[in-house]
């Protein structure tokens, strides 16, 4: 198995998780916060995606899809037109609010689907390339493939814990 392929299965499995996190989902528990400096589900959702559509656009050297398809009008919030929800304070985590689960899942299988599409293209030498000279040691692609996989996958696991307090609260 190829490194790509496995980069493929493994996003694969953020957008699983983030369809059943939001599955079923209306607007009061998805903006439904455990307390009050905590997230909901809508922003952890959104924020992963943001990160995922921003990270990889990037490392890529494509145009965002928030951009490109619209979805910052869509989504319509009073935040930056950039922002990705990094640093949020609580009130801020408070503007991330959508009328369904479909906008969130949305954004995200648009995002996935560039993902996708990149990630198909990648030979396992491009791995290596830096792409991100800010840090100490820069930055490759293979490490900010990795690095946002796994802020994802414990984002969208997190939406799951929110969902599933929210379930038990209402049992």
């Amino acid at each position: 198995m190829h490194a790509k392929d496995v980069l493929i299965d493994a996003y694969g499995r953020i957008r699983e998780e983030v369809h059943s996190v939001v599955e079923g989902l209306g607007p009061d528990d998805l903006h439904a916060r455990p307390g009050p400096e905590a997230n909901s589900v809508a922003w952890l959702v959104w924020h992963l995606t943001r990160v995922q559509d921003d990270h990889l656009a990037d490392a890529f050297g494509l145009e965002q899809v928030w951009l490109s398809q619209e979805w910052e009008k869509r989504f319509g919030l009073d935040l930056p037109r950039l922002d990705t929800g990094y640093g949020h304070t609580s009130a801020q985590v408070a503007k991330v609010r959508v009328d369904s689960g479909l906008l969130l899942t949305g954004y995200y299988d648009a995002v996935h689907e560039q993902s996708l599409t990149a990630l198909r293209g990648v030979a396992a030498k491009d791995l290596e390339q830096v792409v991100d000279t800010r840090w100490d040691p820069p930055v490759t692609l293979g490490v900010r493939l990795i690095s946002v996989l796994s802020d994802d996958l414990q984002h969208v696991g997190q939406a799951a814990y929110v969902r599933g307090l929210l379930q038990s609260a209402a049992a």
